[in-house]
């Protein structure tokens, strides 16, 4: 939809696209992309056909529009955590804590859905590409250097980088046994190795026993 159609949209106009956007989001967190089908995301809205059409006449402009909604709920819920630190917390163990919490939230789980379609979809992955590198960037840049505490560099990076892709690719496995058991593991790895790689406390070997 143009800026302009969005200038003229009543309040009630507005509310209604951004319950569709809400409902195209947890749908695609709960049943995946191609089954949250336009008329399915319709009928988890309350609205007709016709009323949908109104607002998204295709596929593509429900979801450009929708992932500007997810990144913009992703970014949200990012800016929170890096604000809720505990006082007298490990900044480097909140961190990651939280982003793993994250990794299991509706936005960040619908977001992970599109990044799976847009891998065959080159359409998709246009929309994401602007959202990934914004989120790259100011996201698990600033913020998460913020709740980890870091300093800037190649090694600091890495510790960075090292968290966040590992805790990504542990989110998205499906482990088959001991699920409890080895998920705690490799938490447990994840955070000594990036306080290691910050130099932080004593720690000089990855398994702790």
């Amino acid at each position: 939809m143009d800026a302009a159609r969005l200038a003229k949209d009543t309040p009630k106009s507005q509310k209604t696209r951004a319950r569709i956007l809400d409902c195209a989001m947890h749908l695609f967190a709960e049943i995946g992309y191609h089954a949250a089908t336009n008329p399915a995301i319709a009928d988890a809205a309350g609205l007709t056909r016709g009323a949908m059409l109104y607002h998204f006449p295709t596929r593509e402009a429900l979801v450009e529009a929708a992932v500007a909604h997810i990144q913009a709920e992703r970014s949200t819920l990012f800016r929170a955590a890096a604000d809720s630190l505990p006082p007298g917390a490990d900044v480097t163990e909140h961190a990651i804590d939280s982003y793993w919490d994250l990794l299991h939230s509706v936005p960040f789980q619908a977001f992970a859905e599109l990044e799976a379609a847009g891998r065959t979809d080159p359409a998709i992955q246009a929309l994401l590409t602007p959202a990934q590198a914004e989120f790259d960037r100011a996201q698990a840049g600033d913020h998460f250097l913020k709740i980890l505490h870091a300093g800037a560099g190649p090694r600091f990076q890495a510790s960075r980088d090292l968290a966040r892709f590992m805790l990504e690719g542990l989110a998205r496995t499906t482990l088959t046994y001991d699920k409890d058991g080895r998920k705690d593991r490799l938490l447990a790895v994840i955070k000594r190795a990036t306080h290691m790689l910050n130099r932080k406390g004593d720690i000089q070997d990855l398994w702790p026993e």
